[in-house]
């Protein structure tokens, strides 16, 4: 078979180790995927799939919306959480309902009307908008419409298997139920229920709803006491020299006791510095640019991944890992834990707060160099990959100087 011209050949330049693949090959993957078809020669032994497109599932389309979902059967190596993409035209409903999963949600675009009501009776209704988020926990029925921009969204659900399609739909439910129970329910003849629906409804078109004042229904009981949503743009983000951060768990959103998050955005020549989180498993979801990432595991495992628009990653819990801007564009993904307490353990904070002496000995290094070090104060999770951009940050180390360029931005702007 005959070498395909200016195809990238699985030959690494800088050992000479490989050699050309003469197909059948699908050239645009190994664009894709560099690391892949190229592994830096630190990868080693054989770590599970941690990367999952959206591109790569089935898309249920509905009337008016449609839904796809990566569970641990797209990617096996997730067992904590799974996740969906799902989009709603203006007026759209995704039909009242609940799980057996608690469901944490991210308003990618667009604006959406979330109601919910709780074991207690108490109930909830707010309008969110692009970078908001919800939490509804398991058996917390709901439901959500799209507004007059429609919607998409990210929802991410408490158990790897769980699957968009067995949810407990009201419209399911009572096509399944004997219609003389539901009229004696409701307390109305069976005459009058006959335009019920005789099968689910899922997403289906509706009109935009008026403002929430003008809808809402008095309840005896009252609200849920504590929101079951969160607007992003009154949390201030933790500023770093290459990105910023904003770190959503129950510190901040009580209303969300399961799952936790961080929204990260990362400069063009940035990475995600060297880290490991020591309570939960990341699940993560790439919504603009391109990335890459290599998880290192106990017994010298590491494998690269990189990742575009679109993807689902996962790395292990405690497992070091980096995510690097490899893209011309702001990077921005989410990190998504199955625990109500964000956590992480950041290697430069680790040694630059134990005798330096120790860190000497370890790493082969003189202790006057590993005192030269990057000795952060406080918090700088995102830091300069290009070496231009160290250079000039180390001659302007100052948060004003380094930041200058993110001055008046809010959390809104990265959707």
């Amino acid at each position: 078979m005959k070498k395909e011209n200016n195809a990238p050949q699985p030959i690494r330049k800088k050992d000479g180790k490989g050699w050309l693949d003469f197909g059948p090959r699908d050239i645009q993957r190994d664009i894709e995927g560099p690391d892949f078809l190229i592994p830096p020669a630190t990868d080693h032994g054989t770590l599970p799939n941690m990367r999952f497109s959206y591109n790569d599932v089935r898309n249920r389309l509905e009337d008016g919306g449609w839904a796809r979902e990566v569970t641990n059967r797209e990617m096996p190596a997730s067992d904590k959480v799974a996740g969906v993409n799902m989009s709603l035209a203006p007026g759209a409903y995704r039909e009242m309902h609940w799980h057996k999963e608690a469901e944490w949600g991210l308003m990618l675009y667009g604006n959406a009307r979330v109601t919910a009501i709780d074991e207690n009776g108490k109930t909830y209704i707010d309008d969110v908008k692009a970078g908001d988020i919800w939490n509804f926990e398991a058996g917390v029925a709901h439901s959500i419409q799209g507004l007059d921009e429609g919607c998409e969204f990210l929802l991410v659900f408490s158990e790897p298997d769980f699957s968009e399609n067995n949810t407990l739909l009201i419209t399911d439910w009572l096509a399944h139920t004997p219609p003389e129970i539901v009229a004696a329910n409701f307390k109305k003849k069976q005459s009058e229920l006959e335009s019920l629906p005789d099968k689910q409804k899922y997403i289906f078109r509706a009109d935009v709803p008026k403002a929430i004042d003008e809808v809402s229904r008095p309840n005896k009981n009252g609200e849920v006491p504590n929101p079951l949503t969160f607007h992003i743009d009154t949390l201030d983000p933790i500023e770093s020299e290459a990105g910023r951060v904003w770190i959503v768990d129950s510190k901040v959103f009580p209303g969300s006791p399961t799952i936790s998050a961080a929204i990260v955005e990362v400069e063009p020549g940035g990475m995600r510095e060297l880290h490991w989180h020591p309570k939960a498993a990341e699940w993560q979801y790439y919504i603009q640019g391109d990335a890459r990432m290599t998880v290192f595991n106990s017994n010298s495992l590491a494998r690269t991944f990189d990742y575009h628009a679109g993807d689902a990653g996962y790395v292990p819990m405690v497992a070091g890992h980096y995510v690097q801007n490899i893209g011309s564009e702001k990077l921005i993904f989410i990190e998504v834990f199955k625990n109500p307490d964000y956590s992480d353990i950041s290697l430069n904070k680790w040694l630059a707060t134990i005798p330096s002496q120790i860190v000497a000995d370890h790493l082969n290094l003189t202790k006057d160099f590993v005192e030269s070090l990057p000795q952060e104060e406080s918090p700088s999770p995102v830091i300069w990959f290009d070496q231009d951009k160290i250079d000039e940050a180390l001659k302007n180390p100052s948060k004003d100087s380094i930041n200058k360029m993110k001055s008046g931005l809010n959390a809104t702007d990265i959707f």
